[in-house]
């Protein structure tokens, strides 16, 4: 299962349409706080997530979900990257750090590896 977390309700919808065309099942999660308190966190197999939303970030989720012994492979898209933030998200252990728009075929590598690691 892959889980998006994304605030904007179009860009999760597309997510979420991508993710089921290439045969993955899917949830989506208007919020970070949302994901976390969810039943599907164990079954995650990858987070595809906003950087900047209300509440928690797609940073403070990535943090979260390690904290709890979670080991989620994550991958962040963003409107409004930058290097400190990509450093971050790397260092942590992202798999992707994608700037909206996105290249579909960037974005389905990154889940292919997700899925892989």
């Amino acid at each position: 299962m892959i889980c998006i977390v994304d605030d904007d309700a179009w860009a999760r919808s597309g997510l979420e349409d991508l993710v089921l065309s290439l045969g993955y099942d899917a949830r989506s999660f208007e919020s970070a706080e949302q994901f976390v308190e969810s039943e599907f966190i164990r079954q995650t197999a990858c987070v595809i997530t906003d950087l900047h939303m209300p509440g928690l970030s797609g940073l403070d989720l990535q943090a979260r979900l390690r904290s709890e012994g979670h080991k989620i492979p994550v991958i962040f898209v963003t409107a409004y990257p930058n290097d400190a933030h990509r450093a971050r998200a790397f260092a942590e252990g992202a798999v992707g750090f994608l700037t909206k728009p996105y290249d579909e075929r960037s974005l389905v590598d990154c889940i292919q590896r997700a899925i892989a690691a």
